[in-house]
């Protein structure tokens, strides 16, 4: 039997509150109030305030003086800026990890395309969006580039709030899938070149994706 420590009451708001905005229960804009959220989960104000600040660490969530937190909402010159600053650092650290991959990495990709299909299938948004995640930062780790992937986290979560939106479509999720494929056989060769392009499709679709989505709502 393997040993689970029980979530703190912090860890435990974290997670709910992340599950939330993932979901798109909490939406881009939506307001957190503080003691409706703790009422709900039985908790004071002390662990819901501190995940807050967590998380605003993160860019997912903006304090307002006065007025409270909100599920950060980003317009579309803001995620424009994002995925430019994460196509020149992915691309760095790409070029450089391409070469490294082992084959266990190989696998930890096709693992990641799996789960995100069966995620898809259940329209588990949560599974979908951390089995996404674990796919590219598994290409950017072996880069050797801590400080780089560790800025690649930051702008990431900064945009995860528009996952869900994102997500939602079952036809983004079939477009997804088959560009992790394409990526996945340019990391089988090493071919760094290819991956960079495949990356840089790939990015360049969600942006389209995204747009569509802003446009609608």
């Amino acid at each position: 039997m393997v040993f689970r420590r029980p979530l703190t009451a912090q860890a435990a708001v974290l997670q709910e509150l992340r599950r939330s905005i993932l979901e798109g229960e909490l939406k881009p804009g939506t307001q957190i109030v503080q003691d409706a959220f703790a009422e709900r989960l039985g908790l004071s104000r002390v662990p819901v305030r501190e995940a807050l600040k967590i998380l605003e660490g993160e860019g997912q969530v903006r304090y307002s003086p006065h007025r409270g937190y909100f599920v950060t909402e980003l317009d579309i010159s803001e995620l424009l800026e994002i995925y430019r600053i994460r196509e020149l650092l992915e691309t760095e650290t790409v070029r450089r990890a391409a070469p490294r991959l082992t084959d266990e990495d190989l696998n930890r990709l096709s693992t990641a395309i799996d789960g995100m299909a069966a995620a898809s299938e259940a329209t588990d948004i949560v599974a979908l969006t951390n089995a996404n995640r674990e796919f590219h930062f598994v290409l950017f780790n072996p880069s050797g580039m801590p400080r780089f992937v560790r800025m690649i986290r930051q702008l990431w979560d900064a945009s995860d709030p528009y996952r869900s939106l994102y997500f939602a479509d079952p036809d983004h999720r079939d477009v997804v899938d088959a560009e992790h494929r394409g990526i996945l056989d340019a990391a089988r060769e090493r071919d760094t070149e290819a991956l960079v392009r495949l990356l840089n499709e790939h990015r360049d679709h969600a942006i389209a994706g995204l747009k569509k989505v802003l446009d609608r709502s």
